[in-house]
Formats: structure tokens, sequence, C-alpha cells
């Protein structure tokens, strides 16, 4: 099971709604979902940026639930989807490929 990264914005070329109360209820279901997600414990933590049109969303399962959870916010939000290597592993390989590299020089 990985950890994604997805950084979120919004998409300008998406149909917004212009009447204020509809983009009131289109925010209630964007909404709902996050909070139905973030229950299920598939998104662990969810935020937004300063600039209120872009944010994060941290999310754990596999590269396919990864793909269906962004996809439900299309086309309203574009998203930049990275997995996440936990410090300890990522430094574990460092190591490895760096002994590796010390074993290729001494040849």
């Amino acid at each position: 099971m990985g950890r994604f990264l997805a950084i979120w914005r919004q998409n300008p070329a998406a149909p917004w709604p212009t009447d204020p109360s509809k983009a009131a209820e289109l925010n209630e279901l964007l909404f709902a979902a996050v909070h139905d997600l973030m229950a299920k414990g598939e998104i662990v933590e969810f935020g937004w940026f300063p600039n209120g049109t872009s944010g994060y969303a941290i999310s754990i399962g596999e590269i396919t639930d990864v793909f269906r959870r962004v996809s439900m916010f299309q086309p309203y939000f574009l998203s930049d989807v990275h997995e996440i290597i936990p410090y300890e592993k990522g430094k574990e390989i460092n190591r490895e490929i760096l002994q590796m590299r010390i074993a290729m020089a001494k040849k």
C-alpha cells in the first residue's frame, strides 16, 4: 500500500456555476466527497494553499485508488500526484547506491 501526495488546483476551464447559490451547492457536494474519503481513511490529510484555488491531499492505497479519487473531482480540479517514499526507505536506498558506486570505483 502506497502513500501519495496530490497537489490539486482549480481548473479555470471547468464549467463553474456563475450563480452564487449554484456555486454553493457545488462546493457542498465537493466538501461532502472529501469528507467521505477522509471518514473512510482514504485521504489522511487535506488542505488549501493561501491562494484559495489550490491545495493538497495525502492519501493511502494503491495507485488505482488514487486514480479513482482524483478522477472524481474532474473537470473541476486538476491534480499532480506523487508517490511518497518514506524517509527511512529513501535513506536505505541512497546508502545502497553510494556503496555500489564506491565498489565500482575500486574496480
